[in-house]
């Protein structure tokens, strides 16, 4: 029986002439890409044309919305309401919806970022203020969200098709949370270690914590960093490290 996962990545993050080869290095190792929609990173012109690499090659176009943050990068967990959340996300989908369009392109998933993605992984509120401006923009795309978080129990009580998104180069706690990136150790700079993470929670759906324990993991979408200086070398290791395990790479909610 043959096996698949969609690989994702955060991108659209880097405006600069090494962030613009960094980033097309890695697209074509990746079947999904979540673009930044100005809010932390990008402008208009960054998500065209990232989007439109992207759909050059094949792959899923997502939008990575987030918390109005440029200064910190998305990444610093700001006092926000859930209305507030509803109106930014609503507002970065129509965004990247239009942009993507003009590139002959179809939004595919929403995926949040930083500070967004980890609050509503935990804050059932702002989850359903995510999922609520997914499903009254396009009920059709898919949210992307932390494995067992509150935004992947929202889009299911919402209808919405979600993934539930595991990580090859972050550590986790014993809760199943990501380990905060304010801690040492919290990311994964070897890409050995990476792809025996990715490979432990595809095959057995389980990932192995800090303290050495292990906990439950659903699998569906697997996230790498675009930001990273090794992320084009992570991205190729990972990709090959999955055909040779027989694991073929599949956008989640495309059936090409």
């Amino acid at each position: 029986m043959s096996r698949s996962i969609d690989l994702n990545c955060d991108i659209g993050e880097d405006d600069s002439e090494e962030g613009g080869r960094r980033e097309a290095a890695i697209l074509p190792h990746v079947s999904s890409a979540n673009v930044a929609c100005g809010l932390h990173a990008g402008d208009a012109h960054v998500m065209r044309r990232t989007m439109q690499a992207a759909a050059e090659l094949g792959l899923a176009v997502g939008a990575h919305p987030s918390l109005a943050d440029r200064a910190g990068f998305g990444r610093r967990e700001l006092p926000v309401d859930a209305q507030e959340v509803y109106e930014l996300t609503l507002y970065q989908i129509g965004a990247s919806a239009a942009l993507a369009r003009s590139v002959g392109a179809r939004l595919n998933h929403v995926k949040p970022h930083g500070a967004l993605y980890n609050m509503a992984a935990r804050n059932r509120a702002l989850a359903d203020a995510v999922a609520h401006a997914v499903r009254d923009f396009d009920a059709g795309l898919v949210l992307f969200g932390l494995s067992g978080s509150q935004l992947v129990i929202a889009a299911g009580e919402l209808g919405l098709k979600s993934a539930s998104e595991v990580f090859a180069d972050r550590r986790y706690q014993a809760d199943g949370s990501l380990t905060p990136r304010t801690e040492a150790g919290a990311l994964i700079h070897d890409v050995e270690e990476a792809a025996r993470q990715v490979l432990d929670m595809i095959e057995h759906g389980v990932v192995r914590t800090r303290d050495g324990g292990e906990v439950p993991v659903r699998a569906e979408t697997v996230c790498i960093h675009g930001d990273a200086p090794a992320a084009p070398r992570f991205a190729q290791h990972l990709a090959e490290t999955l055909a040779q395990a027989g694991v073929s790479l599949r956008a989640v909610g495309r059936d090409d």
